[in-house]
This record gives structure tokens, sequence and C-alpha cells, in this order.
């Protein structure tokens, strides 16, 4: 372990620090997919035959490696944070919008007539009626989404020390030093364990009415 916490200097980050940079790196483009997939997927919900094509647009953004992804937005946004969050957030869409649409689907349509009658609109009902019930879904897409983001984001140490715990590969061969790739590694999966377990106590928590243990299908992404 003599090393396994001692950051080389010119990654301008303790291993805290590193630790702080991946989780933002990570969740924000989660975050602002979840915002950009809510709407979208009502839409989807409300106009049939827009689902297929947004889905076909989402899967074939997913299947960009983000590598390819890297060199067309370096040009605009440079070497920086952005670079490497902009296609995970496009990355989250292809399990969040689809997880949100079969949540707000499995809403019973009694409880939809009932919310109607009761004077709720379109986007009351959606967001008092619909997206509660959903959330079991919902969570499970954010499950998938948040590990993947967080395994995704060590790929940017290859634009500039955009990586976070990934710029650790990059100096560990460096410097020949096998355990900081060990640190990186060992810290990614702790990291998304820790974020996944969070979300299952936030899904506990948002859905009293579930019985304990109950389990809701995660959607089936492969990393890339």
């Amino acid at each position: 372990m003599n090393g396994f916490f001692d950051i080389p200097s010119d990654l301008q980050n303790s291993w805290p620090g590193l630790i702080g940079l991946h989780l933002r790196e990570a969740l924000l483009p989660v975050l602002a997919g979840l915002v950009l997939a809510l709407p979208l997927a009502q839409l989807c919900v409300r106009f049939r035959w827009l689902y297929p094509p947004v889905l076909g647009v989402t899967t074939v953004l997913y299947a960009i490696p983000s590598l390819a992804f890297f060199v067309v937005l370096i040009d605009y946004t440079g070497q920086t944070e952005l670079t490497v969050m902009t296609p995970l957030a496009v990355y989250s869409l292809v399990v969040l919008v689809p997880a949100i649409v079969d949540g707000v689907r499995s809403v019973p349509q009694e409880t939809l007539a009932a919310a109607t009658a009761m004077g709720f609109g379109p986007v009351r009902r959606y967001a008092q009626v619909q997206l509660p019930i959903a959330v079991p879904a919902i969570v499970a897409g954010l499950r998938v989404a948040v590990v993947s983001s967080i395994s995704l984001v060590s790929v940017g140490a290859l634009i500039g020390n955009q990586g976070a715990l990934g710029n650790l590969l990059a100096a560990a061969q460096k410097y020949d030093r096998p355990e900081l790739a060990a640190n990186s590694v060992i810290t990614t999966a702790l990291l998304a364990i820790a974020c996944d377990a969070a979300l299952v106590g936030l899904r506990a928590l948002l859905t009293p009415w579930m019985p304990r243990g109950t389990r809701t299908r995660r959607p089936a992404v492969v990393a890339e």
C-alpha cells in the first residue's frame, strides 16, 4: 500500500479531490440527461409514433465511441470537463428515455381517469401522478446510467487529464507505479457501488408503499 494515496503533483489534485472531480464529471451529465429525458419521454408517451425514431436516434448516438465524440467536440469545447460530460449526457438518454416511457405507460388507466376527473391537466397529471408511480422504473434506469457514466469518465484521461480517477491510469504508466492503477480501478468500483446503493435507498424513500424486497428489473445496456 506504500504510495497508494501518493498522487503525483502534476495531476493537481489530492485523492479526495480526484474523487470529487470524478463524481462531478459522472453525475452532472446524468442529471442533465434526466432533465432532458423527462419531457422527451412525455412526448413519446403522448405521441406514440415519436417513440421509435427517438429511441433510434439515442441508440445511434450511444453507438458512437466516446473518443470519436471527444474528437468532434474538442474543437468547440477544448480540453475541458465539458468535452467529457457532453457525451455522457447523450449516452444516458438511451437508458433514461425507455425507463421513463415504460414507467409512465405502466400507470393504470383508471388512475389517469381519476386524476383527470379531479381536474388535473396533462402537465400536472404527469408531474403528480404518472412520475411518482413510475419512480421504480426511473430509478432502475438511473442506476444503469450512473454506473455507466462513472466508468466512462476515466476515458477523459486521453484528452488532457480530464479523466479524474482515470488520470491515475496514465500516471501509473508514466511513473511506473502500478499501485496508482490499482487505486483508480478500486476507487472507481467503490464509487459505482456507493452511488448504486444510494439510488436504491432513494427509491425506498420515494416509494414507501412498495413492499420491502421488491425488485425492479434494470435495463440491460452494453458498456462501451
